[in-house]
């Protein structure tokens, strides 16, 4: 009687949840479905956010309200890349621009609101306790990033206008030599495949209607692909299909940083490379320690987008567009030069996002509780504190 043949090592039976299907094939369908609900949200968020966002940059002299105004613009739209390029068209308006002093909080409130999105994301593995607490870990550890780099460098800057006077420098010297668009070929894929989506939103609502059900669809296709990515992935690092790329991260802290600062200009958003590694932390196929300078490295690719759309504004503010930008660009890449390189910097949000996520696992009140703490509260905080000042 002859044994029949086994299936060849990495390749899922028959009878397995996913047949016939290579697990590679499997894992970028479904981060393309996870990335078509990211862009969804942000279409939904727009939706709900984009005619107040106008409000927002109006009186923002208080370098606190400024803050809070990026902050909540980002938070609301959820992206960074849209914040900063409406802050750059702003400070480059031929009339009535917005005061470059003014705008520099709302860069620095621009970084922390964009880091909403992944730590939400990381929700979505609340039904598993270690996973859950990996994926949190992960997802903080941009917030505490993001944090620590603005507690040192705003009343740095009130102080001795580091930043604005940099950039100005610079932005003398090349701020006419024009610039393009840049337009990612993934965001036109995402655009087609959440098309159908958006026409039955248009036909069959309107106004807040419309972005409610554009956000409840995407919602549901993120959770839906998280839980379905760290399913197959759990299986792929049974089998140590992901070893070679773990290995290779281990080498080189710089090459980790590019990867992030790459992956994050092919697809202008910081939200959605942070975002992409959650379900990676969830499985357990990479570490906060190797996460960490990804996550950095995107903060430092999300200001591509809003340098090349400063290049190709013109008139008589175009200098000060460009300006902001580069106020963007440096303050990324100060804040990733005072903390990824220092041990004890670096500590500090890798031990803080650790510290939260296992308070997070032993109740999960309290993961729902620091999105509104920070995010929310401390803000509105800084607004009465600004209050009492004046």
């Amino acid at each position: 009687m002859t044994t029949p043949a086994k299936p060849a090592s990495g390749t899922p039976a028959p009878a397995s949840g996913f047949p016939a299907v290579p697990r590679p094939i499997i894992v970028l369908f479904l981060l393309f479905v996870f990335l078509v609900g990211v862009k969804g949200l942000g279409d939904g968020f727009k939706d709900l956010g984009r005619d107040f966002l106008q409000s927002f940059f109006g009186a923002t002299a208080n370098p606190f309200i400024g803050l809070i105004v990026g902050l909540l613009a980002t938070t609301l739209v959820q992206s960074s890349s849209v914040t900063t390029a409406m802050i750059v068209g702003l400070v480059a308006a031929p009339t009535d621009p917005l005061p470059l002093a003014n705008a520099i909080p709302m860069i620095m409130g621009a970084n922390i609101g964009t880091t909403v999105t992944n730590t939400l994301v990381s929700m979505a593995h609340m039904g598993r306790r270690d996973e859950f607490r990996r994926a949190f870990a992960a997802a903080t550890c941009h917030d505490f990033f993001n944090f620590v780099t603005v507690a040192i460098l705003l009343p740095f800057e009130l102080l001795t206008g580091y930043l604005r006077k940099t950039a100005t420098f610079v932005a003398t010297h090349v701020g006419h030599i024009g610039g393009t668009e840049y337009e990612s070929p993934l965001k036109h894929a995402l655009s087609a495949a959440f098309a159908p989506i958006k026409a039955t939103a248009d036909a069959l609502f309107t106004g807040w209607g419309h972005a409610v059900f554009l956000i409840v669809v995407s919602g549901v296709l993120i959770y839906v692909a998280l839980i379905l990515v760290v399913r197959v992935m759990r299986a792929t690092m049974e089998q140590r299909v992901e070893s070679f790329l773990i290995r290779a991260l281990d080498k080189s802290v710089l090459l980790s940083l590019l990867i992030g600062a790459v992956a994050t200009v092919m697809v202008q958003s910081s939200s959605i490379t942070t975002s992409l590694l959650v379900p990676l932390a969830g499985a357990g196929l990479m570490t906060l320690r190797q996460i960490f300078p990804i996550t950095v490295g995107a903060n430092i690719g999300t200001t591509v987008t809003a340098l090349l759309a400063s290049l190709a504004v013109s008139g008589p503010n175009a200098t000060a567009g460009l300006t902001i930008a580069l106020v963007h660009l440096l303050f990324n890449v100060t804040g990733s030069a005072l903390i990824l390189p220092v041990p004890f910097m670096r500590n500090i949000p890798l031990s803080a996002a650790r510290g939260l996520a296992n308070v997070a696992t032993r109740s999960r009140r309290w993961a729902v509780i620091y999105v509104i703490v920070l995010f929310y509260l401390i803000p509105a905080a800084l607004v009465v504190i600004s209050r009492a000042l004046s």
